[in-house]
């Protein structure tokens, strides 16, 4: 995919409201093979998705391994809306809490004093660093189930339309 096609994507208002959230799927292929897909915390800097993991976390290694990579950021209501982003991984090892670990997220409210308790938590569960997982956008598709839809229901769209028009 081009990346204007790309941009073209990730600039419309319902991809910027997504990438607002806090929490996508990470798809990848762990050590053994299988697939894994875990819920996991997420920035959007503007051009890069930013995860946070563990210096210890055993997809750092099948990263390392295949850094081949699917987010998916959806909603829960109907009709649902998902925006689907393909990449490859890179992983920058930090000392201390990266940036973007600390930055208050929407949906996870607290309080001023929640904040200090979690944020001492995390400096002291993380003492000697985490992990950035920066992905950057290689494909893109937003399904709104209003103007776009997944690719296989559009190809039923379309032979509907043509027996119609038979």
């Amino acid at each position: 995919m081009e990346a204007n096609a790309i941009t073209e994507v990730l600039n419309r208002l319902i991809s910027q409201e997504l990438l607002a959230r806090d929490v996508t799927r990470l798809a990848y292929v762990a050590k053994d093979g299988t697939p894994r897909n875990v819920p996991i915390a997420f920035t959007w800097n503007g051009s890069e998705i930013v995860m946070c993991t563990t210096k210890n976390a055993p997809k750092l290694a099948a990263l390392r391994e295949n850094p081949a990579v699917a987010l998916t950021i959806d909603t829960e209501v109907h009709p649902p809306r998902i925006l689907l982003i393909r990449g490859r991984a890179e992983l920058d090892f930090v000392d201390g809490i990266p940036d973007e670990y600390l930055q208050p997220t929407s949906s996870y409210e607290m309080t001023a004093e929640q904040r200090v308790e979690w944020e001492a938590e995390v400096r002291s569960l993380y003492h000697d660093g985490m992990v950035r997982i920066v992905v950057t956008p290689t494909w893109a598709k937003l399904i709104d189930f209003e103007t776009t839809l997944p690719s296989a229901v559009e190809e039923l769209v379309r032979r509907r339309e043509e027996r119609q028009r038979a």
